[in-house]
């Protein structure tokens, strides 16, 4: 399965007849959660729950907004007052007999009275009503196909930038593997010395040296190589495996950070070739950030 990105945008605009179109667009942006948030015109709260359901259906995490606009100029119609009109032709004709006059009535003239002419809004008809929750639930699957296609597009994006996080995460952790020896060995060497210097010789150098051995027992990091490189390996099987992956991720690189901490802490003050562990060990930490703030974009 691909990765998608929880950033994306679509639209349509569809006409339902000559008197009603609207236009139908939905984006989303990184949420911890599936957020939902719809604007449409007041008195379709129907359309509104099936619209929500569906969406709930199709999607996982993100803030998403659709927004449903109707076109208004085409819901009107142009009409005449026949009570008016009317009125003005009988008056007409009642005139003429009555002064004997000639001539028929004019059209233009009385269609300029004020009230003669009145504009028919079907807006808000229920034929109007039930055509476009019609309409706008046919067209909303595949609207939010064409917003999986887009944030199908930027999880491949986000994929690539995340495989290159762990390409180098991993040659940082072989780069302190491959310090580690010398770096245990000059550590032990300095716990000696300074043991020695505080004790004397009267000191049971044996029981000294076991005291070193386990000093440094606990400042021995390949536990931490160990479980960076498994913590990677998983990273890698789930971004193959696709998904909804953010929150498996979110995650794995929690744990990441929680042992390139321990990496550095045990390896602080060393000096030597223990300066470049600290720098190795804060490129790591670095490179998880930037992980980090790309999976929050991961559904």
């Amino acid at each position: 399965m691909p990765i998608y990105s929880m950033t994306g945008f679509a639209r349509t605009q569809v006409r339902v007849h000559d008197q009603l179109a609207y236009t139908l667009s939905v984006k989303s942006v990184n949420h911890r959660f599936l957020d939902i948030q719809l604007r449409l015109p007041a008195g379709l709260d129907a359309l509104e729950m099936e619209l929500r359901r569906v969406l709930k259906e199709s999607l996982v995490r993100g803030h998403v907004e659709l927004t449903l606009s109707v076109d208004r100029t085409t819901q009107q119609r142009a009409g005449y007052n026949r009570e008016i009109v009317a009125g003005y032709i009988d008056s007409f004709r009642q005139a003429r007999a009555e002064f004997r006059l000639k001539g028929d009535p004019d059209l233009n003239a009385v269609l300029r009275m004020p009230g003669a002419l009145q504009t028919e809004s079907r807006g808000n008809s229920e034929e109007d009503v039930a055509a476009l929750t019609a309409s706008a639930l046919s067209a909303v699957g595949p609207l939010l196909e064409e917003l999986k296609v887009m944030r199908g597009r930027e999880g491949e994006s986000l994929e690539q930038i995340l495989r290159a996080c762990l390409d180098r995460l991993t040659a940082t952790v072989k780069g302190v593997a491959a310090l580690r020896p010398e770096v245990e060995q000059r550590y032990q060497e300095r716990l000696t010395q300074r043991l020695t210097a505080a004790t004397g010789n009267e000191f049971n150098r044996q029981r000294m040296l076991e005291e070193v051995a386990v000093l440094v027992d606990r400042s021995d990091i390949s536990e931490e190589i160990e479980r960076m490189h498994t913590h990677i390996g998983h990273f890698r099987e789930v971004l193959t495996t696709g998904g909804e992956v953010g929150k498996k991720l979110d995650f794995l690189l929690q744990e990441m950070n929680r042992e390139a901490n321990t990496l550095l802490s045990k390896t602080g003050g060393v000096g030597g070739k223990g300066t470049k562990i600290t720098e190795l060990g804060l490129a790591m930490k670095a490179d998880i950030e930037k992980a980090r703030e790309q999976v929050q974009n991961a559904e």
